[in-house]
């Protein structure tokens, strides 16, 4: 009997049971990642004893088992093994490293991989084993996501999946933040303390209540650098569905679309979208991240190489996702960093196409679009790309010269001809990200209301920006100039703006005034005493308000001195702003049933 002969027999003999034993360990896999992971957190997380610390890790490395297993039997019930492996080849690779560890572990005593990072790179071998587990986690949820597997026959709608992912974020940046190792203070984070900066950090906002430099150890530098790249990914990858799956209508075949669009086999594949979309970001937080450690100036006090890697690496990822959040005091106005322009031109960069949007950068810089430009001169880019590049350029053209016509005599006073350029350019770049290199607290009154506008108009579609969007503010400035000329259809770059994208851009609109009037009404009562004691005023407080809805991070400096209820207040507005205006987008997308009547018209005077 030949080898195949013996394969197709017992592929014949297994075929019964498949289905059943595959399905249970898909769900045993995620309870097994799930506890896994919690048990990391917690052991990370608290204080043990030297009894406790060894059985919680026990535990990680039975799940280190299990998943050998798992895969193994994956193998086994697979027609054609070779084809597996080759579709699988990092998930292989992670478990022929967790049997070296294992075997390692049993015969000296010491896992080799994990030992090697501890000498080499200590803040980072300190948590392999939760780079492993998160890898592992990811993998696991895009085996849910992938189309045949259960998620995808509950038919959830993309929003609520969008949605509950947030929440879970949330939940557990809280949990994670508020443990006693996160922070230097005694006693862990407070509760509200955490929820609001977990939310910030997953919203990729940057209002921060504590200073991120002293009051977190390395350990809550992990938690927030994690929540801050799963935050931002996780609406670049949302946005970036949505703004595809419009080109095929996302009413009724959004479940078709959404499988499409995930589909792939391969965590690492390139043959789906979203592995597009993740290779694509992560690439360019590499990128940003080797300029950073390149460019840092000898006045950073770094503890070693390892930890000079690390601060690039955050600093990158949350440029990149638009978070604003640093590791130095005052920001990026830090002594430390303040006179270093080159490291303000790469966050500046890296901010800039992070609020662009990935579906205008695959457009722009896409291989394949490049060769069809250059083969094709007619050709040109698209409609949607056009909107938010040139309104991007115009924006940040604007709020460039009025910063240096407003500021050049007062924060940027003193600095060079360069400077004051790099600084004007920096903060009319960094109004979707929160970043700053001067006090904004000393910014004039007219450059504030300006930045205010800029906070509220925000980045582009499919970007980690929020607002309400350049492709909104050019739909409506489109409708008004219509209006105005008295001509019959609204026209961008020689395109036609149909009624439904105009009423879907005036809903947005709405949406983010109605949202912040309510915001900053409810504020005005729970900070009433800020205001009373002369620490805020209105205008302080409508400006945290549009800061956190638009998931700007900005602030006058009174994020810290607002009450537990004005830190749920402005929670639940960068919660909104991050999610609700693509949802209200999706939402609108024709669910309501088409009725064959309509009533007479009804006319009257407007304005």
């Amino acid at each position: 009997m030949t080898w195949q002969s013996f394969r197709e027999r017992a592929n014949v003999w297994l075929y019964d049971s498949k289905d059943r034993v595959l399905g249970g360990f898909q769900w045993l896999n995620l309870a097994v990642n799930l506890t896994a992971l919690s048990v990391l957190a917690v052991y990370y997380g608290y204080d043990h004893d030297q009894d406790t610390s060894e059985s919680l890790f026990q535990l990680v490395k039975m799940s280190f088992g299990f998943y050998v297993l798992h895969y193994l039997i994956r193998v086994l019930y697979h027609f054609h093994p070779r084809q597996f492996f080759q579709e699988t080849w990092a998930e292989g690779l992670v478990m022929a490293l967790l049997l070296v560890e294992g075997a390692g572990d049993v015969l000296f005593g010491t896992p080799p991989l994990g030992a090697t990072l501890e000498v080499m790179m200590p803040s980072i071998g300190d948590f392999s084993t939760v780079l492993v587990q998160g890898y592992l986690f990811v993998a696991i949820l895009m085996e849910w996501l992938r189309p045949g597997s259960r998620l995808p026959r509950v038919r959830l709608h993309p929003a609520v999946i969008f949605i509950v992912s947030f929440l879970v974020l949330i939940a557990a940046g809280t949990w994670l933040l508020s443990m006693p190792q996160m922070t230097t203070v005694a006693g862990g984070m407070p509760v509200v303390d955490a929820f609001f900066t977990a939310t910030s950090a997953t919203c990729v906002t940057g209002l921060m209540s504590v200073d991120t430099m002293t009051y977190f150890t390395a350990k809550g530098h992990w938690v927030l650098l994690i929540l801050i790249q799963l935050g931002g990914l996780n609406f670049i990858a949302f946005g970036s569905f949505l703004a595809l799956a419009s080109k095929f209508g996302v009413a009724v075949k959004q479940h078709d679309v959404i499988e499409d669009f995930v589909n792939s086999d391969n965590l690492l594949g390139s043959s789906g979208t979203l592995g597009k979309v993740v290779g694509w970001c992560l690439g360019l937080e590499a990128l940003g991240a080797l300029a950073l450690m390149a460019l840092w100036s000898p006045e950073v006090q770094f503890k070693g190489w390892a930890d000079r890697l690390f601060s690039s690496v955050f600093h990158s990822v949350s440029a990149f996702n638009n978070a604003g959040i640093t590791l130095f005091t005052d920001g990026l106005a830090h002594p430390w960093v303040a006179n270093n322009w080159l490291v303000h031109w790469v966050i500046t960069v890296l901010v800039f196409f992070g609020a662009l949007g990935m579906v205008a950068m695959f457009d722009l810089f896409d291989v394949n679009k490049l060769r069809e430009r250059m083969k094709q001169p007619w050709k040109t880019i698209s409609f949607p790309t056009k909107i938010a590049l040139y309104f991007s350029l115009i924006l940040v053209t604007f709020g460039a010269v009025a910063y240096a016509a407003l500021e050049w005599t007062g924060t940027m006073d003193g600095m060079s001809w360069f400077g004051k350029f790099t600084t004007a350019m920096f903060q009319s770049v960094t109004r979707t990200s929160g970043f700053n290199t001067v006090d904004i607290g000393a910014v004039s009154m007219p450059m504030l209301f300006l930045l205010l506008v800029l906070m509220f108009i925000g980045a582009s579609s499919s970007s980690t920006g929020g607002g309400i969007k350049t492709s909104t503010l050019a739909i409506v400035l489109a409708d008004v100039w219509r209006t105005v000329r008295g001509a019959d259809h609204v026209q961008i770059f020689q395109r036609t703006v149909n009624s439904v994208l105009r009423s879907r851009a005036y809903s947005v609109l709405l949406f983010f005034l109605f949202g912040n009037m309510v915001g900053i009404f409810v504020l005005t009562i729970t900070e009433s005493n800020l205001v009373a004691h002369g620490q805020s005023s209105f205008f302080d407080l409508a400006f945290e308000h549009v800061s956190a809805m638009g998931t700007v991070g900005l602030s006058t400096g009174i994020t810290p001195l607002l009450s537990s209820w004005g830190k749920v207040v402005l929670s639940v507005a960068m919660f909104v702003g991050r999610v609700g205006t693509l949802t209200v987008a999706f939402a609108v997308g024709g669910r309501t049933p088409q009725s064959h009547f309509k009533y007479p018209e009804g006319h009257t005077m407007v304005g």
